[in-house]
């Protein structure tokens, strides 16, 4: 042990080895509890040698969506721009999974770095290639958002309390003043061929609701689509 800590000290610190130590500690103890101070521990050098890489904690969040953003597998995913981009949201939701802690990170960043607007121009470059007009895959990134970085904002909490832990009284209660949802939260289907893991219903109802915009948006396509032809507002 002592000597392999010795090896870390010798190894000459990089903003490469500084985002990747970072990124290791966020997936551990979570992005919250991560300082500069606890980073520079696991590195074995004393906090100011951090600053020479990273100026402050939100640069090193910067980094850290840097290094996310470059484990997306940017491979060829299909033969078509629909396929593609499916591949592409859905490897980067696999890198989503393995780090919980970087969905509310990326959400928070408020500058794009180069590695960022380069993942973004690659996405738009799929809708283009498929021959979508500039007018079309303008709305078509609105309406991806956040999926394309393999999340998005569920109006069901997975993290929410199960109805089971919730007392039969409380139950009947809530079933008779909000029906609909309570029909609906109960309902607990798992999609046993996720791409992802078995037993996955978030992975199930990402998948759901993009293969409803890509269909959506193959269809506009299809149809010539443009935002000139919008019905008037009343």
């Amino acid at each position: 042990m002592a000597e392999q800590t010795e090896t870390v000290r010798r190894t000459p610190l990089s903003r490469e080895r500084v985002l990747s130590a970072a990124v290791v500690l966020a997936d551990v103890s979570g992005v919250e509890p991560l300082s500069m101070r606890k980073l520079a521990q696991e590195l074995g050098v004393v906090p100011m040698a951090l600053y020479k890489h990273v100026a402050n904690k939100e640069e090193l969040l910067d980094g850290m969506v840097d290094v996310i953003v470059g484990e997306v597998d940017t491979g060829a995913g299909g033969e078509d721009w629909k396929s593609t981009v499916r591949h592409r949201v859905l490897a980067a939701r696999r890198i989503l999974l393995r780090h919980p802690w970087a969905r509310r990170v990326i959400e928070s960043r408020t500058n794009k770095s180069p590695v960022v607007l380069e993942y973004m121009d690659a996405m738009i470059g799929m809708f283009r290639a498929g021959g979508f007009s500039v007018d079309l895959t303008h709305h078509v990134m609105h309406a991806l958002g956040s999926r394309m970085w393999g999340f998005t904002q569920e109006v069901f909490d997975d993290s929410a309390t199960a109805p089971a832990e919730i007392p039969p009284a409380m139950l009947h209660a809530m079933a008779e003043k909000y029906p609909h949802v309570m029909a609906i939260a109960m309902r607990a289907d798992h999609d046993d061929e996720s791409v992802v893991g078995q037993g996955c219903d978030d992975q199930f109802e990402f998948e759901f609701a993009l293969d409803l915009l890509l269909d959506g948006f193959e269809r506009l396509h299809e149809q010539g689509w443009t935002s000139r032809r919008r019905p008037a507002q009343r």
